[in-house]
């Protein structure tokens, strides 16, 4: 039996966060597919020079998903959608007892509220057989120190998903990536060796013995784009994390 192939072409994905990291090789490889791409985030500047890049049609839209006004004016004037893929990612890190509560609200709103208005408003729009795809972490499930906060974020996002799998077949099929450490703009903000070490030994401990990178995400949501038969799933691209050996062997 020959393999499926990608079916992309002449379809219209819409890629939230789409202007830097994994929503960037998303769009990017969906551009490479044949699809019409739209990528919405805050900054212009980003999704200008993203859209630059790439090889189709690539449509803008600077929008920022925690103003649910915003998003829904910008939803509005999509037009078709055949396949929605938010790649939101925000961190909040700290002790249980000493986290302040504004900086978990905030993450909150821009990972899991910003996700949850920005489907809502989309769904319309989504033609039948179309897809939502949406991002958690490994924390839901593999806790770490002083990250109790982004653990229950993700887990509510993939609680979500497979909700509206349930809510939302058989026309369209909802799923998530958690996805490991990646090799990404999202770490700019570090000292390259603070980010560099931080790299080499969360990878060491890994079974693949490095962190993934932007590309690797990619690929599994072009999966979960165009698999059919799949949806309600939590796919970790994780590199072996959730099997991760925390003990010294």
């Amino acid at each position: 039996m020959p393999l499926p192939q990608h079916t992309l072409m002449d379809s219209h994905v819409v890629v939230v966060g789409g202007g830097s990291g994994i929503g960037r090789a998303v769009a990017g490889v969906a551009s490479n597919l044949g699809a019409r791409v739209t990528i919405a985030g805050r900054a212009a500047a980003k999704l200008e020079a993203a859209a630059s890049e790439m090889d189709g049609p690539v449509a803008t839209a600077p929008v920022d998903m925690t103003d649910e006004g915003a998003v829904e004016g910008w939803a509005a004037a999509l037009g078709p959608v055949d396949h929605l893929v938010i790649t939101a990612s925000s961190a909040a890190h700290g002790p249980f007892a000493a986290l302040e509560t504004g900086k978990v609200r905030a993450m909150f709103d821009a990972k899991f509220f910003g996700p949850y208005v920005a489907a809502r408003a989309v769904l319309p729009r989504i033609a039948n057989g179309g897809s939502i795809t949406l991002f958690s972490g490994v924390l839901s499930r593999r806790p770490g120190l002083n990250c109790s906060g982004l653990g229950a974020v993700n887990g509510a996002v993939e609680a979500l998903t497979r909700a509206l799998a349930l809510e939302l077949g058989p026309n369209i099929r909802v799923n998530c990536v958690s996805p490991g450490m990646v090799r990404s703009e999202a770490y700019a903000h570090l000292a390259p060796e603070t980010r560099d070490h931080m790299y080499r030994s969360t990878g060491g401990s890994l079974p693949l013995k490095r962190v993934g990178e932007v590309g690797e995400i990619a690929e599994a949501v072009l999966f979960l784009m165009t698999s059919p038969y799949t949806t309600g799933v939590v796919l970790d691209i994780d590199g072996g994390h959730m099997v991760r050996q925390y003990a010294t062997r």
